[in-house]
């Protein structure tokens, strides 16, 4: 499904990803783990197109490394960023809205199973956007962003600063998008979730991948979390 190779990526003079190769199956899910500033966000920003990368980065066979972002959506990547963009006028409903994607005769969720799945949301659907809470804010992100139908989403802290309910429904919407034969890559600090819901694991430290593995494997090897995951 994606299969990333020698990807590198600069902030002016900055030297931020130095090499990454990472892969994702098709219908599987991997998690993104590391502390805050070691390239997490870079690495999924330069794969959706808002950062120049180099290197090769194939999406079902093509290769779309240097393409813009509406070019690499429209190809079925989803991405759900850290800063919970949404149309702060727009209603909750007018945010979705947007969200989908036309011409498609077949989509795993429609808007009112996405309100469903979040009585908050159904609650508000008329609400502007911009009174939602932070938790209010990243559901609508992420339903967003499934509406629009992806075989791949990538997922940029879901669960930083939410309340533990909030939580809980951001990990059962994940699973849920996972059962539906969706990919998934999670950028994650809760190892908790991360362990739970993924089939494979990559660490990152200073720019590159220190680890990959199953969650077994990471469970075994308490050097790396020492080192690259506690604080």
């Amino acid at each position: 499904m994606l299969k990333v190779d020698g990807l590198h990526a600069y902030y002016g003079k900055s030297h931020i990803l130095q090499g990454v190769d990472l892969t994702i199956g098709s219908g599987e899910v991997v998690s993104l783990l590391g502390r805050n500033g070691v390239g997490r966000s870079t690495f999924v920003k330069s794969v959706i197109g808002q950062v120049a990368p180099k290197g090769s980065i194939r999406f079902k066979g093509n290769e779309i490394a240097g393409l813009p972002s509406y070019r690499i959506a429209n190809l079925g990547l989803g991405y759900v960023p850290e800063n919970r963009d949404i149309f702060p006028t727009l209603t909750v409903r007018e945010n979705l809205v947007l969200g989908q994607k036309s011409g498609k005769k077949s989509v795993r969720w429609n808007l009112e199973e996405m309100l469903g799945m979040f009585p908050n949301l159904q609650q508000r659907a008329d609400t502007a956007a911009g009174v939602l809470s932070g938790g209010e804010k990243q559901m609508l992100t992420m339903c967003r962003t499934l509406l629009g139908d992806p075989d791949l989403i990538m997922i940029d802290e879901p669960t930083e600063g939410l309340a533990p309910l909030i939580v809980q429904q951001i990990g059962e919407l994940i699973a849920d998008v996972a059962r539906r034969g969706v990919s998934i890559l999670l950028v994650e600090q809760k190892l908790s979730i991360a362990m739970k819901i993924s089939h494979r694991l990559y660490v990152m430290g200073h720019g590159k991948i220190v680890f990959e593995g199953t969650p077994d494997d990471l469970r075994r090897d308490k050097s790396i979390s020492r080192e690259w995951l506690e604080v």
